[in-house]
């Protein structure tokens, strides 16, 4: 791309308006991977990036030259506690870090104490801080030679370890290779110069995947560093994106967004959602809003690759609340408590195969065994499939309610309180109780300006579910606790349901 497009805007933060030129891309990545050899970093060392949100261009430069190097990437989520973040580079055993200076002070324990490091490289302004010891500047780091460096590499050599969000426990590294690291395949595109919007971190399974894919679709990279929901929708009207990405919490805040019903969405072809279960409601509203635009949800995870179910223009419209069929060759199965697979309809857990090959944890063969039984990725979800091989996705295994001997699924709860007209966005967790085993709690976000008593709440669901699928319990809050890639951490709001 640098030599057929090298002044063409591959990378635009649209947080500063700053952007990268394919042509510096690949000059400023060679710089790097020349002076990281240089340093003692090598083919299948493990490399950290560590970075804030608005160093999109220093992030993707630094990925890129690892990748170059034939060593591995662990990109950092950047919102993790110091003992988290130092777990994690202990546990990958990192032989270098790209470290902004604002996280430099979590990491300094490290320098002495790592045998594997042998550079830290600091990045962008510290806040209160100009120099942090024992990190050298990135540009002190790149070599003056900025010809092009690629080491020789397989395709099942080890490119990036993807430490999971941790929201069931500890965080483990997937091991991703090199052949899985893009979805689409390596090519000199046609330069369509139009834009791929997105606001998801770089560091998720979702946001990593926007590093190469849309270069490798002749697109730039509308990045937005920070989302709300006004401003995604103010660069909408104003950039003209075709593709945009969101994941369901994204689409619930635009939805709900004073600005929604008078924005010009016109510009989109596609919607593309993923990374959690979404509202049918929600789905509704933005295909209702987007007519030009097929709306469509996809469903994977980490461990098994990129978005292993996507979903058809008509399905989107036939079936909504689906998240597609599997990609070619992904297999799929629904399977009960036994591992007896289950009929159309059936609802069990989902399990999926991909005879192309799976992802392992990184040094965890046990957690691998785990995963993997029998060689099917046991994803923890609950679903079923309809006659025609669609997935729907009704909740996590573990978030199943069994409320007097009855089970309810939280999703097919979330998505009824979605379409009240007040609410934003509702999570669903079981508590316990003394005579039912378990009772129903929903936490609430309102719109702005909007009250709404809890019986008025509770009649709303009455009238669309079962009784015994109505919380009892209802609190609202001003936001729901998410991680960094966005999902909601439920363990943090069972809590607070056990103190009413």
């Amino acid at each position: 791309m640098a030599a057929a497009y090298p002044d063409e805007v591959a990378y635009r933060n649209l947080g500063d308006g700053s952007s990268i030129t394919f042509a510096r891309w690949e000059r400023e990545s060679n710089r790097l991977a020349r002076g990281l050899r240089d340093r003692g970093v090598d083919r299948g060392d493990l490399v950290a990036i560590y970075l804030e949100s608005h160093g999109i261009l220093e992030w993707i430069v630094a990925y890129s030259a690892v990748h170059k190097l034939g060593a591995t990437a662990v990109p950092m989520n950047n919102r993790l506690s110091a003992p988290e973040a130092r777990a994690i580079l202990e546990h990958a055993e990192v032989t270098a870090m790209v470290v902004s200076r604002a996280y430099a002070g979590i990491v300094a324990p490290l320098l002495h104490s790592l045998p594997s490091l042998r550079v830290a490289v600091s990045v962008g302004p510290g806040v209160g801080a100009t120099d942090v010891e024992g990190f050298i500047d990135l540009e002190d780091v790149k070599s003056a030679d900025a010809d092009t460096v690629q080491a020789p590499v397989d395709g099942s050599d080890l490119a990036d370890v993807m430490y999971t969000s941790g929201t069931t426990g500890r965080p483990k590294g997937v091991a991703v290779r090199y052949d899985q690291v893009a979805l689409l395949p390596t090519g000199r595109p046609d330069w369509r110069g139009t834009g791929w919007f997105t606001a998801s971190p770089v560091f998720t399974f979702a946001g990593l995947g926007f590093i190469y894919n849309p270069m490798k679709a002749g697109m730039t990279v509308l990045y937005l560093p920070a989302f709300d929901a006004g401003r995604w929708l103010e660069i909408v009207e104003g950039e003209r994106p075709v593709i945009a990405f969101i994941v369901p919490a994204m689409a619930q805040l635009i939805i709900h967004h004073d600005r929604f019903e008078s924005s010009d969405l016109s510009s989109l072809g596609r919607i593309i959602l993923g990374s959690a279960p979404l509202a049918p409601d929600t789905l509704m509203r933005l295909q209702a809003k987007a007519p030009g635009a097929a709306v469509l949800n996809s469903y994977g995870m980490t461990e098994g690759g990129h978005a292993t179910f996507t979903m058809d223009p008509e399905g989107s419209r036939t079936r909504p609340g689906a998240v597609g069929k599997p990609r070619k060759p992904v297999e799929v199965r629904i399977v009960d408590d036994a591992g007896a697979s289950l009929p159309a309809g059936g609802v069990g857990e989902v399990v999926t195969r991909n005879p192309d090959g799976h992802r392992q944890y990184y040094k965890d063969p046990e957690a691998t065994a785990r995963m993997w039984e029998g060689g099917w990725l046991h994803t923890g979800d609950l679903g079923y499939l309809d006659a025609d091989g669609y997935l729907f996705i009704v909740g996590r295994k573990k978030e199943m309610i069994v409320r007097g001997g009855m089970n309810v699924y939280t999703d097919d709860v979330e998505a009824v309180l979605h379409e009240h007209p007040s609410v934003v966005e509702a999570a669903v967790v079981g508590i316990p109780h003394d005579v039912l085993g378990e009772d129903i709690a929903a936490f609430v976000v309102l719109r702005a300006g909007r009250t709404l008593a809890v019986d008025e709440l509770q009649t709303f669901a009455g009238e669309r579910l079962a009784d015994y699928k109505v919380p009892r319990h209802v609190e609202f809050l001003a936001a729901l606790p998410r991680n960094a890639g966005g999902k909601v951490v439920r363990s943090e709001l069972v809590p607070k349901a056990k103190r009413r």
